[in-house]
């Protein structure tokens, strides 16, 4: 029977551990369903524009200095608005149609296997010297596969340490820190950029209705997030995990099943669809009065920008049907809108959520609390000094405790975008910026809180090589990497603001 190895009974080690960690569960179980919770902040939206309109508070809108009542959705107005506002509220919320259409591409690719043959082509390829980058940069670049990158990359890491004589379990928190904790860094525009640039979009549409969060806004700061926490992923396994564990003396029987001929074959096929796609789109781009470049000849703002999720989506759609045709997963065209209706039925979780979050959010703006909020939460950060940096960081420390206990990002960012968007708005600053801060706090805790679903699959993964690990176990391995990848990533954040380097395309910390 395989063991642990490490100098210390990891089980009396992490008592503290445990019961703080058990707290949170216990605080996190007791929560309702993220849907509900949108539904129970409705009704709480709705009570508080009753009880806020009846004490007659106003409000000075802050872009065009207009007095505004707070509006009583109790109201006969109100009451209309809510009837007759709910299916546009949902039909109409950026986020839904910009993930699905996102979902549609990525979803083919990965239906057909292309996603997964490339983790592991890309882990089983690498060279002894550098395996464990490779698995932390296959862990981060495999969000693209969504969840299921969950139930790939770590036991496949695991099993390629086992077999070159590494600590299986070393391979699996280096697989499971790069899927988890770097979740939302990538070198692709994925169905996260579109999901909370389309919420940050919304968000902020009632203060400036021209302002437009893009899914490629915070691009140059991800791609580079990659690198580096690879880099940092790496040596967080090497230098700290692994002594820790010690060398594994079990033994199980483990065997990594190689890539059949098609899939070799389908990935070659695929890289040369892409890379003819690539090329056709840098000529369009470049060709001269090409409608892709704005009226000055740049790409900030272009439509190429603009249009950057369909872009994508034809990019999966070629790459996906051609490793598809050559594998035999596509044997007729009526396999392709198969395959993509099966990859949106995966979505029908996001697609219910969203219906709540919608109707809460458009509440919330209706009802001018947003902006009440926003104006007064502003000027409680001035008050107290916190308009710099110190209130960035407040905010990307806050964002990680939530993530203890409100697991889903898309939830969480519903929810907070409403209100800290608008506030930092008011302070000057640009929504992809905040946006950027939320998405390294959230992704950084998505290994350590008990509320991740998939820590319970990665737990029954670990057992396979030590029968007496627990959740305790395996939060203590995943601990240096979430505490340390959120404070090399907030250092990164602040890099990015302060030198003035761009997150993505045109933007930059302030809003110009």
């Amino acid at each position: 029977m395989s063991q642990l190895q490490t100098n210390e009974d990891p089980q009396k080690n992490n008592r503290i551990l445990d019961r703080l960690l058990s707290g949170i569960e216990r605080i996190g179980n007791k929560l309702p369903d993220p849907f509900m919770i949108f539904i129970y902040l409705s009704i709480f939206i709705i009570a508080l524009s009753w009880l806020v309109n009846s004490l007659g508070v106003t409000v000075e809108h802050p872009g065009t200095g207009e007095e505004l009542d707070i509006k009583n959705l109790l109201s006969g107005e109100g009451i209309e608005f809510i009837l007759t506002s709910m299916l546009s509220n949902f039909t109409g919320f950026t986020p839904l149609g910009l993930v699905l259409a996102m979902m549609l591409g990525i979803g083919l690719a990965e239906k057909v296997g292309l996603i997964e043959a490339t983790i592991k082509k890309t882990i089983l390829n690498a060279p002894k010297s550098i395996i464990t980058y490779a698995v932390v940069f296959t862990g981060i670049l495999g969000n693209l596969a969504s969840d299921a990158a969950f139930v790939i990359i770590p036991p496949l890491a695991a099993m390629i340490f086992y077999t070159i004589g590494r600590h299986p379990l070393a391979g699996l928190a280096a697989g499971f820190a790069g899927v988890g904790a770097g979740f939302t860094a990538n070198l692709f525009v994925a169905g996260t950029d579109a999901l909370l640039s389309g919420i940050a979009t919304e968000a902020i549409r009632p203060f400036d209705d021209t302002l437009i969060v893009t899914p490629v806004d915070n691009y140059y700061f991800m791609a580079t997030s990659v690198f580096i926490l690879t880099i940092i992923g790496a040596l967080i396994t090497d230098k700290i995990v692994e002594p820790r564990l010690g060398k594994y003396q079990g033994k199980v029987e483990k065997v990594i099943e190689k890539s059949h001929p098609k899939e070799k074959k389908g990935l070659i096929n695929a890289s040369i669809a892409g890379a003819v796609y690539l090329i056709l789109l840098v000529v369009a781009i470049f060709w001269p009065e090409s409608v892709l470049r704005n009226e000055d000849g740049g790409l900030v703002p272009s439509l190429f920008l603009t249009a950057i999720v369909p872009i994508t989506l034809f990019f999966f759609i070629v790459v996906g049907v051609t490793y598809g045709v050559t594998v035999g997963k596509i044997k007729a065209t009526a396999d392709v809108p198969k395959l993509m209706t099966e990859s949106i039925k995966d979505m029908a979780g996001y697609i219910v959520l969203i219906f709540a979050a919608a109707q809460f959010i458009a509440y919330f703006n209706w009802s001018n609390l947003g902006i009440w909020v926003a104006v007064n939460g502003a000027t409680f950060l001035e008050n107290m000094n916190l308009t710099g940096i110190p209130g960035i960081i407040g905010f990307v420390l806050l964002t990680a405790v939530l993530n203890l206990i409100i697991f889903s990002g898309s939830a969480q960012w519903a929810l907070m975008a409403p209100i800290f968007i608008p506030m930092f708005w008011m302070l000057d600053y640009h929504p992809a910026f905040i946006q950027a801060a939320f998405r390294i706090a959230d992704s950084s805790t998505n290994i350590i809180t008990p509320l991740n679903p998939y820590i319970i699959v990665v737990l029954a993964f670990m057992k396979d090589y030590d029968k007496k690990a627990g959740l305790g176990t395996l939060i203590s391995l995943m601990l240096p990497y979430s505490i340390i990848f959120l404070t090399v990533w907030t250092v990164l954040l602040l890099i990015f603001a302060l030198t003035g380097i761009p997150f993505g395309p045109g933007i930059g910390m302030m809003i110009k």
